[in-house]
Order: C-alpha cells, then sequence, then structure tokens
C-alpha cells in the first residue's frame, strides 16, 4: 500500500514536470524551432487544426521558419492565423511556401520570457505540492485504516518528501536552463 502511494507520487510529478517541459518548449528563445507554432490553430473546414496537421514545417536557418501547406488554398489562412497570433511574427508567402523570419528579441522581451519560465515552473512545484498532500493523505488513510505500522507510514512520509524534494530540485534545474537559453544572446 505504502509502496503504491509512492509510486502515485512519483507518477503524478513526473507528469508536472513533463507539462512543464511542454510549456517552456513553447517560449521564444531567439533560435527558430517547429515547436514555436505549436499552440497555433487554424480555421481548417470548421476545426481549428494545428499548423502541423495542416502543412510541413522547417527550419531553413537558425532565424527562419517556413511552412508549406498541404493544400494550397489553405495557406491564406495559415498565415492569417501567424500574423494575428501575438508572437510579433510577419509571415511572407509566395503562394507555395510562407516564410517567417524570427526577430531578434529584445533586452525587455527576454526578461518578460524569464519571468514567464519562473512563473511557469512555480505552476510545476504547485501541482507537486498537491501531489505530495495527496499521497500524506493517502499515508494518514493507511495509518489510520490499520493496513501499515505506525513506523512503516513514518519511513514512506519521509521517502515522500525525499521525491518531492528531489522533484522540485529537477524543476529548479530545469528552470535555470532555460533562464540561460533565453538570456543567452
Amino acid at each position: 500500500m505504502i509502496d503504491d502511494t509512492l509510486s502515485e507520487l512519483s507518477t503524478g510529478i513526473e507528469k508536472a514536470q513533463v507539462a512543464l517541459g511542454r510549456e517552456l518548449q513553447k517560449l521564444r528563445t531567439g533560435r527558430a524551432h517547429p515547436g514555436m507554432l505549436d499552440a497555433l490553430r487554424v480555421d481548417y473546414f470548421g476545426t481549428p487544426t494545428p499548423i502541423s496537421q495542416m502543412a510541413n514545417i522547417g527550419v531553413p536557418e537558425a532565424r527562419m521558419l517556413t511552412v508549406k501547406p498541404w493544400d494550397k488554398e489553405q495557406g491564406k489562412l495559415i498565415e492569417k492565423a501567424i500574423r494575428e497570433s501575438n508572437m510579433g511574427f510577419n509571415p511572407q508567402s509566395d503562394g507555395i511556401l510562407i516564410r517567417i523570419p524570427i526577430p531578434p528579441l529584445s533586452e525587455e522581451r527576454r526578461k518578460d520570457l524569464v519571468k514567464m519560465a519562473r512563473k511557469m515552473g512555480e505552476d510545476c512545484k504547485v501541482a507537486i505540492r498537491k501531489s505530495r498532500h495527496d499521497a500524506m493523505d493517502m499515508l494518514d488513510a493507511i495509518k489510520k485504516d490499520g493496513d501499515a505500522s505506525e513506523d512503516d507510514v513514518d519511513r514512506g512520509k519521509k521517502k515522500a518528501e525525499d521525491i518531492v524534494g528531489g522533484g522540485g530540485r529537477e524543476v529548479d534545474a530545469t528552470i535555470a536552463s532555460k533562464e540561460k537559453e533565453i538570456l543567452t544572446v
């Protein structure tokens, strides 16, 4: 029972960290990568559809994205969605290929991105603390029901704290790495 609870705690922490990684990937760092357009949706026959499901996204150079729609008729819709997003992109289309130059980040924008990364990290830590709280409640229920001795439950709680501490340190390391990436000119 205690091992199952600790396993659930580890799984919850891992899920929070994976979600953090996905969110951090969306932040611009000055270099182009296809994931920058993941959050954008285009109205494709009445259905909001990710651009990656409508076109090939390429990175021919560090400060340029290219989008080649599979259906040429959807090119204008994709271009419009990119232009109307608040990402600061100005796509240029030649009818077949949409080129998206990635402007360099200003110092102010870099600082804003660092703040956003820190907030995402704090949100991840909140999710980890919620998992910890749930695990502690389960361990208390095990103790109350008499399914395990008090000493075993106390050892389980200490292991849970160690797991949570390790998860928090990993989040801090991830955020520090992303901050360094954002602030590198």
